[in-house]
């Protein structure tokens, strides 16, 4: 059994190593970092991109056993794992993440993107479809009288993002190169090509093809 408690104080512990500076200097590779479900397994799919031209440079997954449920606030332990094992193929490393899960936007202020980043030591930026918590002001996101994120509008007729800072990155760069990476889509990029390349995965696996897709993971 869980020991939340534990994983509370765990939480507090490594949030106060989380940098809310920016930790770069020119961004050239950018990757999205999505998770895409069977009913038993996790599918973690990351993109690596060109920052200028958004061509694709690389695209690696894994499948791991869903070993933990999902418990809010808690995303990071169940995703861990698979994440820095996806990680780990990569050739061309990004210098940025950009990860389908929130960063400060967190009671505790360490959600999947600032502990994926911490663990990686790599900036880092959440993007998450519903807001996890704080209050909603305008586009503005606080907990208490911190700015712990923002949401976007990225398409008509489409529900909005809410962005906040990973690691190693400030509020500004976090929006800066969000909005640099909305193309038509409602994800940005990243995520979008992280996106669409896990559920291509799922599919093969739903096809039975395990042993082919492990066999060219590419």
């Amino acid at each position: 059994m869980l020991d939340i408690k534990k994983l509370k104080e765990e939480q507090l512990k490594l949030a106060k190593k989380i940098v809310l500076t920016d930790s770069f200097e020119t961004i050239h590779k950018i990757c999205g970092v999505d998770y895409v479900y069977t009913d038993k397994d996790i599918i973690c799919a990351i993109v690596v991109i060109d920052y200028k031209t958004l061509q694709v440079i690389e695209s690696k997954y894994s499948v791991e056993p869903q070993t933990m449920p999902y418990i809010q606030g808690f995303l990071s332990y169940r995703i861990a794992s698979v994440t820095l094992k996806t990680f780990e193929k990569l050739v061309n490393r990004p210098d940025l993440l950009m990860i389908a899960g929130n960063g400060i936007m967190h009671p505790r202020q360490i959600g999947a993107a600032s502990a994926i980043g911490l663990f990686i030591d790599l900036p880092a930026i959440g993007v998450a479809k519903k807001r996890l918590c704080g209050e909603e002001k305008d586009d503005t996101i606080y907990l208490g009288k911190e700015v712990i994120g923002k949401k976007l509008e990225t398409k008509d007729k489409a529900n909005p993002i809410y962005v906040s800072q990973g690691h190693k990155i400030s509020l500004s760069s976090t929006i800066e190169i969000t909005k640099n990476m909305l193309k038509g889509h409602k994800l940005p990029e990243p995520l979008y090509f992280a996106h669409r390349y896990g559920n291509k995965i799922k599919s093969r696996l739903k096809e039975g093809n395990r042993n082919i897709i492990n066999q060219s993971n590419n």
